[in-house]
Formats: structure tokens, C-alpha cells, sequence
């Protein structure tokens, strides 16, 4: 008896801390884009600089996932993501579908005598040494993935960026970068 009405009592309180999500307002949810690479591997560091994350929603319009930190930007030495990960956008979603996930990419360096210091993604990231500045002919990158996301949930993106496949010399010493990236995880 004293069972039944301890979990009558939970119940109650549930339903009436979350109230009717009929009437209620909408909740939201979080979306986390984490980064990691394949690196080009003939140099010591590969810096990419992304101005935008941003993704699909299934009725039409692109929302932007802001970069950790509130920065407008975020740069990111893949050659460190080989065998860790980082966070390259987090926040909050409209629970629903979504289409496609778009990455900008507004700038990339190879380094060849230098890593870069410090942590594999920050606001900006410089290296030493011996450059190329990468030509960049289309910087935005479209991944279609539909996901979901659930209301009061958070949905984790896991990215590959192919430094390998995306790096290519042109002659001269002068490099072009297309940027492949695939998804690798949704959760």
C-alpha cells in the first residue's frame, strides 16, 4: 500500500513539474558538433578557420549552431584531432528534423617546421615556420545527414575532416584545399 502511494505521489509531482507539453511551451534541445581528422600528412600542423556552423531544418530554414565560447569564429589544427576530438559548435535546437549540417570555411594554412601550441581548437591558433596559405575555391561544405532531435534532449555530431583527401599540391608550392568532410556518428 505504502508503495502505491509513494509512486502516485511521484507520478503526480512529475506530471505537474512538467506539465502539459500540449499547452506548455516548446522546449529545446542541444545540438553538440564535435570535430575530429584524417590529417594531410606532410605537414606539422593544418589550421582551418570556420566562420559558420549552421544546420538544416526539415520545414526550411538554416540555424545557426554557435561556436564554444560565443566566439564569431573558430580555428582548429587538425593535425591534432587525429587521435582526440573537440567541440566545434554547441547549442540550443528546436526539437524536430533536420536535413543537412553547413560548414564555412573561411581560411586554412599548412605549417611544415611547426606545430602550432596550445589546444587543437581555440578562437585563433598560429604556428611558425615555413607556410602555404591553402586556396579555398568553394569554403562552404554541405552535409546531407537527416537527424533528429528530440524535445529536452541533446544529440552529439561526431565529424571526420579529411585532411588527407582535402589537401592537394597545384604546383609552384601553392595548395588547394576542398574540404571533405563526413559524418561520422549521430547519437
Amino acid at each position: 500500500m505504502r508503495f502505491r502511494l509513494a509512486l502516485a505521489v511521484a507520478l503526480i509531482t512529475t506530471m505537474v513539474a512538467c506539465g502539459d507539453s500540449a499547452t506548455g511551451p516548446t522546449g529545446t534541445s542541444r545540438l553538440t558538433v564535435l570535430l575530429k581528422d584524417s590529417p594531410f600528412a606532410d605537414a606539422k600542423s593544418l589550421i582551418v578557420t570556420f566562420s559558420e556552423v549552421s544546420v538544416h531544418k526539415a520545414e526550411g530554414e538554416w540555424v545557426t549552431v554557435p561556436f564554444s565560447g560565443g566566439v564569431s569564429s573558430r580555428t582548429c589544427d587538425l593535425k591534432k584531432l587525429t587521435s582526440a576530438q573537440d567541440v566545434l559548435g554547441t547549442g540550443a535546437l528546436t526539437p524536430g528534423r533536420y536535413t543537412m549540417v553547413r560548414l564555412v570555411v573561411t581560411s586554412a594554412a599548412l605549417y611544415f617546421e611547426n606545430a602550432a601550441e596550445g589546444a587543437a581548437c581555440a578562437p585563433t591558433l598560429t604556428a611558425t615556420g615555413r607556410s602555404a596559405q591553402l586556396e579555398i575555391p568553394s569554403g562552404e561544405v554541405r552535409l546531407n545527414r537527416p537527424f533528429e532531435v528530440a524535445e529536452g534532449g541533446g544529440t552529439t555530431m561526431l565529424l571526420d575532416f579529411d585532411g588527407e583527401r582535402s589537401v592537394r599540391e597545384t604546383g609552384n608550392g601553392r595548395f588547394m584545399m576542398t574540404p571533405v568532410i563526413t559524418v561520422v556518428s549521430v547519437q
